[in-house]
């Protein structure tokens, strides 16, 4: 969750969503995300809403926070009403999930049991550093009923670690994987980052084989993005570092595509890969299919019906507002129905099933038309679907689509 708050409309003191907001809920995927804001050290290049130890007031770090999240759970329980599903995806991020003890996420995933109910087959996952799991916590996370891991990899180059200012070892991320696997995890994930200044063709082959050598049943790979007040940025700003290039991401996107296919990982996401289907992120899939949402913890997004908020930023003020019976939400917005429809374009695009020509109107239609004679998109039945090429100019094509 970026550490940056969209303007928007005053969200109500009891959390209260309009009525049309409820209707059809149950209808459609209904997933929680836990935001874990807390890490051991901040990532140069991590814009997330993130804090260390020495940030955080007692009341504010992990006891008050599993306290407040605990809070908004039961908040969530009372605005959602009877109407409210069965929960089919839970997703820890952060931050570091993992720097909270095992007993404090099962405890919130205990909350999120007892207070919504957790569908059958439901995915439970969390993001970790290599750094901060062992075999232990592992199992124990597994016990508790997590099912899905997702291990910031970011590179297997001790010099691109280190410009990225990560702290673990460039062989932990595999051996996290292996452990995650012998712990009975069902799906294991590794997160990857390409373009780092400094980085080589031959760091990133490097990379994705160590990687493929740990057997996860999911690969996500990512530009590296120069986010603006990061320390990055700063060092690109000041010419320290060269900002990455696009060209050069084109080519390590065309690697990791070929060299993930060959493995056996089929794109489903722009950025993401999977064994099969049972391996894909169900709960990401239900952001990118428009799905209902709430986001518990600081800085926290939702989306419920068309309705859109956003909690504050600092765990003490998350915590004081609960503590209060006060929302945590800072804003909101409602989504009239073109809004809708440019997000479901910008959204649906980007997957493998592809998107609904149906959502476009008739410029839209020439667009796409237009993108399958220059082989950016193919049709396939009624749904436009990008081609490698699309993909590597997805933005370029949604922004032809909306015109």
């Amino acid at each position: 969750m970026p550490a940056r708050l969209p303007d928007g409309d005053p969200a109500p003191a009891d959390g209260a969503l309009p009525p049309a907001a409820l209707e059809g809920l149950g209808t459609r995927s209904f997933g929680l995300y836990v935001h874990v804001p807390f890490c051991a050290t901040r990532c140069g290049y991590c814009d997330f809403n993130t804090y260390t130890a020495a940030e955080l007031t007692d009341d504010a770090a992990r006891g008050g926070y599993v306290r407040a999240a605990l809070a908004e759970l039961a908040l969530a329980r009372r605005v959602l009403g009877d109407a409210a599903p069965a929960v089919g995806t839970v997703f820890f991020g952060g931050g570091t999930p993992t720097l909270l003890e095992p007993a404090e996420l099962a405890a919130l995933l205990a909350g999120v049991r007892e207070t919504f109910g957790l569908a059958s087959g439901a995915e439970v996952s969390t993001e970790a550093n290599p750094e901060s799991v062992d075999q232990r916590t592992l199992a124990a996370l597994r016990e508790a009923g997590f099912t899905r891991i997702s291990l910031g990899m970011q590179s297997a180059a001790p010099h691109v670690l280190a410009t990225l200012e990560r702290a673990h070892t460039p062989g932990r991320p595999a051996q996290a994987a292996r452990e995650a696997r012998a712990a009975g995890f069902e799906h294991v994930s590794l997160d990857l980052i390409y373009g780092t200044p400094g980085e080589s063709d031959a760091d990133w082959r490097t990379s994705l084989d160590a990687a493929l050598a740990a057997e996860p049943d999911h690969v996500s790979a990512y530009a590296l993005i120069v986010e603006p007040g990061t320390r990055l940025a700063a060092q690109v700003k000041r010419g320290a570092l060269p900002a990455p290039d696009d060209d050069v991401l084109a080519d390590r996107y065309e690697l990791a595509d070929a060299a993930l296919a060959a493995a056996g990982l089929r794109w489903y996401e722009v950025s993401n890969w999977a064994r099969d289907d049972e391996a894909r992120c169900r709960h990401n899939l239900g952001y990118w299919r428009g799905g209902d949402w709430w986001g518990v913890g600081p800085g926290a997004h939702s989306h419920v019906g068309g309705v859109r908020w956003w909690n504050v930023l600092h765990p003490a003020t998350y915590a004081g507002r609960l503590a209060g019976g006060i929302s945590p939400a800072a804003g909101r917005e409602l989504l009239d129905a073109e809004t809708r429809r440019v997000e479901r374009v910008m959204l649906e695009l980007r997957l493998a099933e592809g998107l609904d020509l149906a959502v476009l109107d008739d410029a839209g239609r020439a667009a796409a038309e237009q993108a399958i004679s220059d082989g950016l998109a193919a049709r396939v039945g009624d749904r436009l679907r990008l081609t490698l090429r699309g993909r590597l100019l997805a933005d370029a094509v949604v922004r032809s689509l909306l015109g």
